[in-house]
């Protein structure tokens, strides 16, 4: 039994669902930007207030207690309740804010979010910004347990009730093929299907995308080859061992192999996909609907532009909504 002694505090609570929703201190500590020893003590103190053993940290992933479980669901409902305080107050004058926690998809990492992160950060001159980059399941997942308070993402169907959702840019999927080896002016499928398909991975959204849009176009694709890079996929079908489908975003961040690879339009019925902004519905007042509208211009001028001037063919597919 542990003795009562001290007092519960919301860095506790925090270092607690963080710890159980990831699985380990380490992972945990991550996540809220801090040490292993911080969190480990904000265990050890909330456990101690709290007059019970929350957590068996001698296995992996860590395991809930009987009492962990019974105050986790409890725990939860403090933290969000704070949260929201935090944000309605905030949202009444945005200057005040002392944190945000944005997540932005990976494919916007190298031009779009550094230009996002300095408009905000003259507007919010008090606030400490966490970024988060990644594959969108990951960022809705942050959100979701409200480790993140917005995120910019590839949309995955229909939104939860919580959310609220602001659509940005939509993108259609293209081929990407080795340079000189596809005639577009003859059967351009038939070529494809005479090179072996390099297959974005099935673990992450976009890549079950592409998969159950192939098997409604009937298609079997010879591949050998599923990988999670942009740059790995791109440099194969540069080296001749293969193509790919992947988006204008895919290959404008891989633009060192542009010598190499050439774009086409898929050859069989178009599939596109979304981006959008998305964040707890009502938490954080307008300022949701004023981020999305600074995207826009800045998608406009930093992805749609220059990928219509190389690729004139995208006009009206890819664009800024």
């Amino acid at each position: 039994m542990v003795h009562s002694s001290g007092r519960i505090t919301l860095w506790g609570i925090e270092a607690f669902i963080a710890t159980a929703d990831e699985g380990s201190v380490s992972a945990a500590a991550r996540r809220l930007g801090v040490s292993p020893s911080g969190i480990s003590q904000q265990l050890a103190g909330l456990e101690a207030a709290l007059a019970a053993v929350l957590m068996d940290r001698s296995t992996r992933p860590v395991t809930l207690t009987p009492a962990g479980q019974m105050f986790r669901r409890r725990a939860q409902l403090i933290l969000s309740e704070a949260q929201q305080a935090k944000a309605e107050l905030a949202a009444q004058d945005l200057s005040a804010l002392t944190d945000f926690r944005l997540g932005m998809i990976e494919d916007f990492d190298a031009d779009v979010t550094p230009r996002l992160l300095s408009v905000m950060a003259e507007e919010l001159r008090t606030c400490q910004f966490l970024l988060e980059t990644g594959a969108s399941h990951r960022l809705f997942d942050l959100l979701d347990t409200r480790a993140l308070d917005m995120v910019v993402a590839a949309e995955m169907g229909a939104a939860a009730d919580w959310m609220e959702v602001h659509p940005l840019l939509r993108e259609p999927f293209v081929a990407a093929v080795p340079k000189g080896r596809i005639d577009a002016a003859n059967d351009v499928l038939a070529q494809l299907q005479a090179l072996p398909l390099i297959q974005y991975t099935l673990r992450h959204h976009m890549g079950r995308q592409i998969a159950e849009h192939l098997a409604r176009q009937h298609l079997t694709l010879a591949h050998r080859f599923e990988l999670d890079s942009y740059h790995a996929i791109l440099a194969m079908v540069a080296g001749g061992a293969g193509w790919t489908i992947l988006t204008p975003l895919g290959y404008l961040r891989a633009q060192r192999f542009r010598d190499q690879v050439e774009i086409l339009p898929l050859p069989f019925a178009p599939l596109s996909r979304t981006i959008s902004l998305s964040a707890r519905a009502g938490v954080l007042q307008d300022m949701p609907v004023r981020v999305a509208a600074g995207l826009r211009p800045l998608l406009e001028e930093m992805i749609v532009t220059p990928a219509i001037a190389q690729m004139p063919w995208l006009q009206g597919a890819l664009r800024v909504l």
